[in-house]
């Protein structure tokens, strides 16, 4: 009896606090509350990213065979397929404590079909929970980016060790980027459950964590331009566009075409359609913008022609010894200007608004191969802007002769590769916001201020280590020539230029072996008071003897954004708007190769 008593007088005194914990542990289930990202505003306050509400369905632990039979029960009302059941009881082998999230975008009737039947799925939790939307769809996907739920090879990282299975993460874009603030902090609650694990009722005697909402981001975007360059953009073709403010830095346009719709991916992407977009061949999901290099071709000359200047080996009248007759010979090979009757006689102005390439191929010998590599390092052609945007690709430019020697042997190559170099051609690759910054310090005549999406005085202050090195007097030459392209007869974007704004800017066709050219355009405008830089791309966009794509549509995304800046300074509207793409006059001479 006194052994007894002790025993008793152990368990019931003693103990009793460990055996009240461990009773409350097994009668109580904590649930996840996400906490609603914040919002993503565009520059005039219109929503680029918001939360709807949604309903999730989870299953609290269990055996793997309860779950399976659930699972089971469950597959009707929510259209679970064998392989979709296979992957939810494999991932809850992986994480056998924590609730099991079947579906995170469940439907009302979806939802309703469960209630309806309760008894059925006593272990069954049916959650309102935030849903990701946004409303203009396609347009901003490469931008914005989309959500989806946490990787086992995320979790392993660093940066997400605060977070647990399940949980929804921002995947790509500004959701990935600005995860940390946009994310907020997730709360908790709790479930009072059963001997058998069904749910009983939930339960509070422990304090709940409150969830502590995401922030807010706004953005120095112009969605209603970035919607006006989807609508406009040629549907069959790829490619990009992206445009600064050169006095801020911020990006008012970004957007990649072919796009697709970020909506698709909350609660999960279909397979099938995960693949379809996949093993797309024009790669939609590719973002043009930031994770791709073209080879730059004329809108490259003036790199060229600036580190001429800056060396003092080109001025804006320097001639050179030979007169574009459609070719320049050099060792057994002849290389070509896009004219094939040539320009003549030009000086640097000339040949920058005529595009002409014998007389870049000449500029380049002139400088000689180590100032090529020197002036792409300086401007940083061979390093990524900086952008608040993840997977930026850098620029590619050889960084030494060695570089040379290490790839095709020291006696693999010879000094011709400056040829190629001078025109935007050759192991030269540049992404669309490389060449739109360096445009911006030729528009402002300063260390251009590092691309930035969110709009924040920091951002703002982050200048490139780097500036063009020309006097203010050369830099207006180089604009002038910059104007002439565009407004002068004789330049390559004159048949598209605009009849309200005055611009300047730098036409590009640049040779790829998979096909028909690429089409560029870099410029800015208004010329004297530069308000916005853009830099546009179609790819096989300049067939021979057809329209260039790049520059009409550049110059109408300009035009609309100035024309919304500037309502004051319009015209009063003619009879009929014109909406397509004016086609030109389709010879070759109305662009430079």
């Amino acid at each position: 009896m006194l052994l007894l008593l002790a025993a008793f007088f152990r368990l019931q005194v003693i103990g009793s606090s460990e055996f009240l914990l461990r009773s409350q542990e097994n009668r109580l289930r904590a649930i996840t509350v996400p906490a609603p990202r914040g919002t993503i505003y565009d520059r005039h306050g219109r929503v680029v990213a918001e939360n709807v509400p949604g309903y999730s369905i989870s299953l609290l632990p269990g055996s793997p065979d309860t779950l399976r039979a659930t699972l089971n029960r469950l597959a009707p009302y929510l259209d679970l397929g064998e392989e979709r059941i296979q992957g939810l009881l494999a991932k809850y082998r992986r994480f056998p404590n924590q609730p099991l999230v079947v579906r995170d975008d469940a439907s009302f009737a979806e939802v309703s079909a469960i209630e309806e039947r309760r008894p059925d799925f006593p272990r069954t939790v049916v959650e309102m929970r935030p849903r990701r939307h946004y409303p203009a769809g396609r347009a901003i996907a490469h931008l914005a980016g989309y959500v989806g739920e946490i990787s086992e090879a995320e979790l392993e990282r660093e940066v997400y060790a605060e977070y647990e299975p399940g949980r929804i993460v921002g995947k790509d874009g500004l959701e990935r980027q600005y995860e940390g603030s946009l994310s907020g902090v997730p709360g908790v609650r709790f479930v009072e459950v059963s001997a058998l694990g069904s749910i009983v009722r939930d339960f509070g005697p422990r304090p709940a964590v409150e969830v502590q909402p995401g922030t807010d981001l706004t953005l120095g975007l112009d969605l209603a331009l970035q919607q006006f360059a989807d609508s406009i953009f040629p549907e069959e073709m790829r490619g990009g566009v992206v445009a600064l403010d050169p006095r801020t830095g911020e990006v008012l346009v970004l957007y990649s075409h072919p796009t697709f719709d970020p909506n698709e991916f909350i609660g999960g992407i279909d397979l099938s359609l995960w693949r379809s977009l996949q093993d797309d061949p024009a790669k939609p999901l590719l973002n043009r913008v930031a994770t791709s290099a073209y080879p730059p071709g004329s809108t490259f000359k003036l790199a060229i022609a600036s580190t001429g200047m800056r060396r003092e080996q080109l001025s804006i009248g320097s001639y050179m010894s030979t007169s574009c007759l459609g070719s320049l010979g050099y060792g057994n090979r002849r290389f070509r200007c896009w004219k094939a009757g040539g320009h003549g006689p030009l000086n640097l102005s000339g040949a920058i608004t005529e595009s002409c390439n014998v007389y870049f191929y000449q500029a380049g010998m002139r400088l000689g191969l180590d100032a090529l590599l020197e002036g792409a390092a300086r401007y940083s052609f061979d390093r990524p802007t900086g952008i608040d945007l993840p997977y930026e690709t850098p620029g590619a430019f050889p960084p030494s002769r060695e570089w040379y020697d290490e790839r095709y042997g020291e006696r693999g190559w010879t000094e011709s590769v400056v040829l190629n170099l001078s025109i935007g051609q050759g192991e030269n690759q540049q992404s669309l916001l490389r060449m739109a910054q360096f445009y911006t310090a030729l528009a402002t005549g300063k260390p251009p201020i590092v691309p930035h999406i969110a709009r924040s005085e920091g951002l703002a202050d982050r200048r490139a280590s780097w500036e063009l090195g020309l006097s203010e007097a050369q830099r207006g030459q180089l604009v002038e020539a910059m104007r002439a392209v565009v407004n002068h007869p004789d330049g390559t974007a004159y048949a598209y230029r605009s009849d309200r704004w005055e611009m300047a800017g730098k036409t590009g066709t640049a040779q790829n072996p998979h096909g028909a050219p690429h089409s560029w355009f870099v410029g800015f405008a208004p010329v004297d008071d530069p308000e916005i830089v853009i830099a546009a791309i179609v790819e096989f966009g300049h067939p021979d003897y057809q329209v260039s794509q790049a520059v009409p549509f550049a110059i109408r995304v300009v035009e609309r954004y100035l024309d919304t800046l500037h309502p004051e300074l319009l015209a009063p509207p003619a009879t009929a708007e014109v909406t397509d793409i004016p086609e030109g006059r389709p010879v070759a001479e109305e662009e430079a190769r």
